[in-house]
């Protein structure tokens, strides 16, 4: 109630003393975190935020990606698993709404329709939904495919997804660990899925060895001006620059169809900017 009420450091001073009680209670920890943060005691945060890497190997609430992106800490390669995982089983039931309804989030119409301008009419015999969530892709793709399989981290946001009944089937997994037959898909769509990845070269080599020839890859990206290939925002969300995109692309055997920027959908109040890709495998 302090907190939100905006009377941070009050938070802050009875939620240490919740601490003394359980010193170990991660969930705390990173809320102390947070409010140290809001009342402007960024050094008092960083303390307890590497305490909390300490306590918690898994980092299941980001605390190194707190840390990160208060300039304290070493920017990690990609967002620890069992944070990602841990976020959106705990989003998955609100996950749409808010996306939908709150944030305007456009992705999943705007990745339907590059794919339907890079191949008109085409239709897809295997089609790999990855990040899948919560299915918001699968009924823009089910009508397009023979075969439509979904892969995602959380176990919660497959459970929504099966609800929908338009995947042939869905599994638990990590992009940066894709376990699919080579050359076997038609079609690869990563929805909102690389701003939870940070550098990509892993999940693209797994996704251009899971393509066909001549299959398409579509995928989204949170992007900014500059010349920085990745940079990890307060967000805790990684955007990617249109030059790391073509590097990428280009390493991985594919040619770009299409490259758009777009807003994607709204954050505080304000557009968010990102890029549609369409790539094609040689």
């Amino acid at each position: 109630m302090l907190f939100d009420g905006g009377e941070h450091a009050a938070a802050a001073d009875l939620m240490r003393q919740a601490l003394e009680i359980v010193p170990e209670w991660a969930a705390g920890l990173f809320r102390l975190g947070e409010m140290e943060e809001a009342a402007g005691n960024g050094d008092a945060a960083a303390i307890v935020w590497k305490r909390l890497v300490e306590l918690d190997v898994e980092d299941r609430f980001g605390a190194g990606l707190k840390l990160a992106a208060s300039g304290r800490g070493d920017i990690p390669v990609t967002p620890p698993t069992a944070y990602v995982e841990t976020l959106f089983d705990a989003y998955a039931p609100t996950f749409e709404s808010a996306l939908l309804e709150k944030l305007d989030y456009r992705v999943p119409g705007l990745l339907a329709a590059a794919v339907e301008d890079a191949a008109p009419g085409r239709h897809f015999a295997s089609v790999l939904d990855l990040g899948c969530g919560t299915g918001l892709m699968g009924p823009l793709l089910r009508a397009r495919c023979q075969h439509l399989v979904g892969i995602d981290l959380s176990e919660v946001m497959l459970q929504r997804a099966a609800e929908k009944n338009v995947y042939d089937s869905l599994a638990k997994g990590d992009v940066n660990e894709l376990d699919v037959p080579a050359n076997e898909a038609d079609l690869i769509i990563a929805a909102d899925v690389f701003v939870y990845v940070g550098v990509l070269d892993r999940a693209f080599a797994k996704i251009a060895s899971a393509l066909a020839a001549d299959g398409l890859f579509a995928f989204s990206v949170e992007t900014h001006d500059g010349d920085d290939g990745l940079v990890l925002q307060q967000s805790l969300r990684y955007t990617h620059s249109e030059a790391y995109v073509r590097r990428l692309v280009a390493v991985h055997s594919m040619t770009p169809v299409s490259i758009d920027r777009q807003t994607i959908r709204m954050d505080r109040g304000e557009p968010l900017s990102g890029l549609i890709v369409v790539a094609k495998h040689l």
